[in-house]
């Protein structure tokens, strides 16, 4: 899960970063205490929702943007 590791190092650099997961990675992300985590209910390979599911990837990434002005 490198992906993490380059969350932390990155978020250390002063670079805010919001990973977004399907569920199935949630417990391996969380332990490795990511600054913040987004955790989607969507199938593997589809963090953002359905392909053609325009309306459905917008509000993640919404989300996902809100969580960067948030205190994480």
């Amino acid at each position: 899960m490198s992906v993490g590791h380059v969350a932390r190092v990155t978020e250390e650099a002063g670079i805010a970063t919001v990973i977004i997961a399907t569920e199935t990675f949630r417990d391996r992300l969380e332990a490795m205490k990511v600054p913040r985590l987004l955790s989607t209910p969507f199938w593997m390979g589809h963090p953002l929702g359905r392909a053609g599911d325009g309306e459905t990837q917008r509000e993640t990434l919404l989300t996902a943007l809100k969580m960067l002005t948030s205190d994480g």
